[in-house]
């Protein structure tokens, strides 16, 4: 624990804060703490009674004043609620951020590779590295894109990649998400609180900001527009309000200055994609699509969609407008072709991986079948398209009825399945019901490739705030916290 006395009178001490028998990120034994987070845990310290547990209602408080609120299905609280945030950060050091940024660029470069590869001449699998029908058989895969060749040459414009470390501090990528990635509105908007939540410790410590992501993003756009035009028009697609995530895609279209659009508010006409305006047709150069690909082309892909522009992917195959991300990236999602990243590595650039996937068994594979079949209650399985914690068996805090139940669903479709060890992920202190409690998490930072890769600073540190869940996902109701990348 690591408080002392009652409600909002407690006084907030680490001494008795114990990191249990996991990777802590602020301590390495009881009592002994990581010389990095030393500078905050004495300002923590000095608040007088009751502070800190102030500071963090006010910071939760702002959170909601903000608008960052999340869908969380199942909740007794209602379908919507403010974003949970703790206030005690997570704190990566400079050393550790640069090993993460390299191999984060190696990775990003390697999956573009793979895009280009299998929309084209599809080498990858004449030469046998990874089986068609995989391929083929991704939810993911478009064959209306084959022979498409996006702007630069760019498929995956905007990536968020899910990063995990186990008992021993090894950082491992968990899944890569290269589709519509959200969260990045809530690492501004967690930045914005905590610095008037501890400026002190901000003038003390040597964190790198955040705030220039919307600009990056920008460049990375303008970047996708044809090369004559003087002043290209960007928007945000987004599939309205309605959608879990609009807050973020409203707050990015105000950072950057550019026009939030829905499906209705575009059309194609005279061969271009253009904006409904008060004064007529606007020509669309670029749009930032916040809408995954089923959805995006009425004429192309699902005819009953009612959020995208009917014959855009025509346009878009003219390259008469830029799409970020292009369409058909989510193959690269599919969490089976993830467990090949290494092998893309390895074909592509001839190198060996800098940041390792988590050991995976991959259902379709008869021995890994059976291996699975014989330890699920030892694994975690996901479903190879499933995200915000759907689809997935934690199998050392399931029950034998759900165990029988994922094992059929396995049998009956194996293509759709992999299983990984039940990792002891990384713990933080974070306050609950103002005691602190080391609670498990990840770590999504954005990728963006424009001219070249950008990884911003830091990322969204997802935190399960239910204590002993491994689940961070904010749609099962985890929180966030800051994270503070130290400067060198």
């Amino acid at each position: 624990m690591g408080t002392s006395g009652k409600g909002t009178d407690m006084v907030v001490r680490f001494q008795d804060y114990d990191p249990g028998q996991f990777y802590d990120e602020w301590f390495i034994a009881p009592g002994q703490a990581r010389p990095l987070v030393q500078p905050l845990i004495e300002r923590v310290e000095s608040l007088p009674p009751g502070e800190m547990t102030r500071r963090q209602q006010t910071a939760q408080t702002a959170m909601l004043n903000l608008g960052a609120t999340f869908n969380v299905y199942g909740d007794d609280q209602g379908v919507e609620r403010a974003m949970p945030f703790d206030i005690i950060p997570r704190v990566v050091s400079a050393t550790d951020w640069a090993n993460l940024e390299q191999g984060l660029k190696q990775r990003i470069y390697t999956l573009n590779c793979f895009l280009t590869d299998i929309y084209s001449e599809q080498k990858i699998i004449k030469d046998g590295i990874i089986p068609r029908e995989l391929i083929e058989s991704a939810k993911g895969f478009l064959s209306p894109c084959m022979g498409l060749l996006p702007p630069q040459g760019i498929w995956c414009h905007v990536t968020g990649t899910d990063l995990v470390r186990d008992r021993e501090g090894k950082w491992y990528v968990l899944e890569d998400n290269l589709r519509c990635p959200s969260g990045i509105s809530y690492v501004l908007e967690n930045r914005r609180v905590m610095k008037s939540t501890f400026p002190l410790v901000f003038k003390q410590m040597a964190i790198q900001p955040v705030d220039e992501y919307p600009g990056h993003l920008l460049e990375t756009l303008l970047n996708l527009a044809p090369a004559n035009l003087p002043d290209p028009t960007v928007v945000v697609l987004t599939p309205g309000i309605y959608n879990s995530a609009y807050f973020e895609h409203s707050f990015l279209a105000q950072q950057m200055g550019v026009t939030l659009v829905e499906g209705r508010d575009l059309v194609v006409a005279d061969g271009y994609v253009q904006m409904r305006t008060t004064k007529g047709l606007k020509r669309v150069d670029v749009i930032y699509r916040r809408i995954d690909d089923d959805f995006i082309d009425p004429a192309a892909f699902r005819a009953d969609s009612m959020l995208g522009i009917k014959g855009i992917t025509e346009v878009y195959r003219r390259g008469r407008v830029a799409l970020a991300n292009a369409l058909g990236t989510g193959v690269a999602d599919d969490k089976v072709i993830y467990a090949y990243v290494p092998q893309m590595i390895k074909y592509y650039l001839d190198e060996e991986i800098l940041l390792d996937n988590v050991p995976t068994y991959l259902c379709w594979q008869p021995q890994d079948l059976k291996y699975v079949l014989a330890h699920l209650d030892q694994l975690v399985v996901k479903a190879a398209n499933e995200s915000g914690g759907y689809g997935m068996l934690i199998g050392t805090q399931s029950t034998q009825a759900q165990r029988e139940e994922f094992a059929a669903r396995i049998r009956a479709n194996p293509r759709n399945y992999i299983a990984q060890p039940t990792l002891a992920l990384s713990r933080v202190p974070t306050m609950i019901e103002g005691e602190l409690t080391g609670c498990h998490v990840d770590l999504r930072p954005y990728i963006l490739y424009g001219e070249e890769i950008y990884v911003h600073p830091g990322g969204l540190t997802r935190v399960a705030m239910r204590k002993g869940s491994l689940v961070v996902n904010s749609s099962q109701g985890g929180g966030s916290k800051d994270t503070w990348v130290l400067c060198e």
